[in-house]
């Protein structure tokens, strides 16, 4: 509250800094704070370009398009579209960035209620990259926007998902304001994808993805754990644990593929979540910043020497590597925040640990570009969406 101000106007910041015997004054002129909606984009791999998008705000397709067209002008051909964990946002910006991979009048999505008309929502075939291979990057996360943006590329065959089933978001609500001043959202509708595959996941007692009948208050709890019971019977791990009915089916719109509906988008390109690195032990040094402090302190004794040595990130992308100092200084650090070590976790996170420092380093010594090309290293996602490309799997998918 202190910090936020008019345009223009000046506060006055006192700083208190690791090894300076006195505060430090510094005096900020205040201005607007964009919050960007796209994290990160680079070529992957000569002639691919990655692009992560967070969510979808007000400026999200012109983010992408600057960034496109960046990508382009360095040579690519082909393009991974990262919506792991996009929670959603603005309907009009998920039409403007479907619109650039879509063909003119071709249907992104469309909604319908009980008592709504259906509503139609067309490309406009002004996109710049309507043609190229394309592949879009999901997980249980994604939600809302991201799934139509992502049902409309799978409906059109546009491209290959790569991950997991996403979230099944997909209600229209109508703001209602109260003599008081609140507000309630009354959902009038929900979105489809082209093929007519219901985004929105079961939410009553009537339905359920498996077709058996459930009381109101099962179903309502049956909605809110559905993460849940995803991890429970084996979804998050096995393709082969998740069970569409005949009546869930629908075909996708030129090439003719099955697709299912119920809830979500289902990937053509199965991910399992990745449990093989994750332990107790780093979870704690996570949610105890104990990684984020280690790698304040490192960068602010070190950083002089790291920016010498170091000019180009390529340079330190190719040579940086944690050494057993650091390490240490992470275990001492848990020590004090009283995490029990335990040899056998720390042994199996150790490549994670070390994938997360060294990005966090980056971050801090360049950009989020930087952190995501190192962190993306341990994203078996991105991994396989590379493949895909490499091995030339994405043309049996999808025949060009």
């Amino acid at each position: 509250a202190r910090l936020r101000g008019p345009k223009d106007s000046e506060v006055k910041l006192t700083i208190v800094r690791r090894g300076v015997h006195d505060p430090l004054y510094f005096t900020v002129k205040r201005d607007k704070i964009p919050i960007l909606s796209l994290d990160a984009s680079y070529m992957i791999q000569p002639k691919t370009g990655y692009i992560r998008i967070n969510r979808f705000g007000a400026t999200s397709a012109e983010e992408f398009t600057a960034a496109l067209k960046e990508l382009q002008k360095q040579g690519m051909k082909d393009l991974i579209l990262d919506l792991q964990g996009n929670g959603g946002g603005y309907l009009n910006a998920a039409i403007d960035l479907a619109n650039e991979f879509l063909q003119q009048k071709e249907l992104i999505v469309y909604t319908e209620g009980r008592t709504s008309q259906r509503s139609n929502f067309y490309a406009k075939g002004t996109g710049n990259f309507k043609n190229g291979r394309l592949i879009v990057l999901v997980d249980e996360y994604s939600a809302s926007a991201s799934e139509i943006v992502t049902g409309a590329i799978q409906d059109w065959d546009r491209g290959v998902v790569v991950g997991r089933r996403t979230f099944g978001k997909g209600l229209v609500q109508r703001p209602i304001e109260l003599p008081d001043g609140s507000m309630i959202r009354l959902t009038i509708a929900r979105y489809y994808t082209p093929s007519g595959r219901c985004i929105q996941k079961p939410y009553d007692h009537t339905a359920n993805l498996d077709g058996r009948g459930l009381s109101k208050d099962d179903g309502q709890e049956k909605y809110n754990m559905e993460l849940v019971d995803r991890f429970n019977r084996g979804e998050m791990m096995h393709a082969d644990s998740i069970h569409f009915p005949d009546s869930l089916k629908n075909s996708t719109k030129k090439l003719k593929r099955t697709v299912y509906g119920g809830g979500g988008i289902m990937p053509d390109y199965f991910v399992p979540i990745d449990t093989t690195q994750y332990t107790d032990y780093h979870r704690n040094l996570v949610a105890k910043g104990v990684v984020i402090k280690a790698t304040t302190k490192y960068i602010e004794k070190n950083r002089k020497e790291l920016q010498e040595k170091y000019k180009k990130f390529d340079t330190f992308n190719n040579k940086f590597e944690i050494d057993e100092q650091m390490l240490a200084d992470i275990r001492a650090a848990a020590d004090k925040e009283k995490i029990e070590f335990n040899e056998e976790q720390y042994n199996k996170s150790l490549p994670l640990i070390k994938t997360q420092l060294k990005a966090l380093i980056a971050r801090d010594l360049w950009d989020m570009n930087e952190y995501f090309q190192v962190i993306n290293t341990t994203n078996n996602s991105v991994q396989q969406a590379l493949e895909l490309l490499n091995e030339k799997i994405y043309e049996k998918k999808l025949p060009l």
